[in-house]
C-alpha cells in the first residue's frame, strides 16, 4: 500500500473513531469500545489514533468532557449536575479532569476572571502600535495592532470577561520601553499564562528558543518529547494570545517557508530579520534584553499566576 494511501486509510479510521467518541462522550467509552466500532484491536487504534492526531483516543475524550464541563460551570449552580451530565460520574471526577486538563478547579473556573484588575493601553513599538495588558503579577496579553482599535479591545474583553479594565496608555508606553528596550539591559518580564498543561508547556518552550535561531513545527513537538504531535503544537501556537513575549513567530514550517502568523507574516519576517541582526552580534557578552520574559506557568493551584526561573 502506498503511502498516500495509507494516510488516507488511516485518515477514514481516526474519523470514524471521532465520530463515535462524540456521539458517545456522555457514556464516556473506554479504549475497547472504541476500538471495536472501527473494527480494530485496541492497541492497533492507539497506534492509528496518536499517530495522526497527535494524541489518544481517551485524551480525545477527555478533551470533548472538559470542554463541555468548562461550558456548563459558569451556568450551573450544581457541580454535581455538571459531572452527571458530562458522564463523570461525581464531582471529584470532574475535579481531577479540569485540574489534569486546564489546572483550574472547577470552582475557580466558575469564579472565571472575577476580581482581577487588568491595565491596558495602546503604544508604539518598532513593528507597530501594540495593546499590551498587565495585572498587578506581569503581561496578561499582547497583540499587534492589524486593525482598529476597538476590534483589540473587544478581544481582550473576550478573553477576559468578567475582569475589571482599565485604561492607561501611559503604564502601556512604560512596558512597551521594557519590553523593546533601546539598548541591552539586565531585567525579566514576567507574564501571566492562563491555558491548558499542554499549551502552556509548548509556550514555555517558546521563550527558551533563543533569539536568532528558528525550528519547525516537527523539531519543537520533538524538543517537547512528542515527535508525533505536531499538529497539536501548532494549535498551542495558535491559541497564543501573549504575541512576541511567547515567540511563536520563531516557528516555522517543515520546508523553510515563513507560514501564517496572527498578527501579519510581513511582521512576522520583520521579527526574525531584526533578531537575526543582533543575535549575530551578539558574542561581545551583553547580557539578555530586558524583553526577555521570564519562564512562567499557572500555580499549580489553578490561580493565574506568574513565577521568575534565574
Amino acid at each position: 500500500m502506498s503511502a498516500d494511501a495509507s494516510a488516507s486509510r488511516h485518515y477514514a479510521i481516526v474519523a470514524r473513531a471521532i465520530a463515535f467518541i462524540r456521539s458517545h462522550a456522555h457514556d464516556q467509552p473506554a479504549l475497547d469500545e472504541i476500538a471495536a466500532a472501527v473494527h480494530l484491536s485496541p492497541a492497533h487504534l492507539q497506534r492509528v489514533f496518536a499517530a495522526w492526531a497527535g494524541i489518544s483516543p481517551k485524551r480525545f475524550l477527555q478533551y470533548l468532557t472538559k470542554e463541555y464541563a468548562r461550558a456548563q460551570l459558569p451556568q450551573s449552580a450544581s457541580l454535581l449536575e455538571v459531572s452527571l451530565d458530562a458522564g463523570l460520574g461525581s464531582p471529584s471526577r470532574l475535579h481531577d479532569l479540569m485540574v489534569s486538563c486546564e489546572a483550574m478547579t472547577p470552582g475557580e473556573i466558575k469564579a472565571a476572571a472575577r476580581g482581577i484588575d487588568i491595565g491596558h493601553g495602546l503604544a508604539p513599538t518598532p513593528f507597530g502600535d501594540a495593546l499590551v495588558a498587565w495585572t498587578g503579577r506581569g503581561v496578561c496579553h499582547f497583540a499587534f495592532r492589524t486593525e482598529d482599535e476597538a476590534s483589540l479591545l473587544a478581544e481582550l474583553r473576550v478573553l477576559w470577561p468578567a475582569a475589571t479594565l482599565q485604561r492607561d496608555d501611559a503604564q502601556a508606553q512604560q512596558w512597551m520601553q521594557r519590553i523593546f528596550p533601546t539598548r541591552p539591559t539586565r531585567g525579566r518580564i514576567h507574564l501571566v499564562l492562563r491555558g491548558t498543561n499542554f499549551q502552556i508547556k509548548v509556550w514555555e518552550a517558546l521563550i527558551r528558543i533563543e533569539p536568532g535561531r528558528v525550528l519547525s513545527y516537527g523539531q519543537l513537538a520533538r524538543e517537547l518529547g512528542m515527535p508525533r504531535a505536531p499538529r497539536a503544537v501548532g494549535s498551542a501556537l495558535a491559541a497564543n494570545t501573549i504575541g512576541y513575549l511567547i515567540p511563536c513567530h520563531r516557528v516555522i514550517r517543515e520546508r523553510g517557508e515563513v507560514g501564517e502568523y496572527r498578527w501579519g507574516s510581513a511582521r512576522k519576517l520583520a521579527l526574525l530579520a531584526r533578531e537575526a541582526a543582533r543575535h549575530g552580534t551578539r558574542a561581545d557578552g551583553l547580557p539578555a534584553p530586558a524583553g526577555t520574559p521570564s519562564a512562567v506557568r499557572r500555580a499549580s493551584s489553578g490561580r493565574v499566576g506568574a513565577r521568575t526561573q534565574d
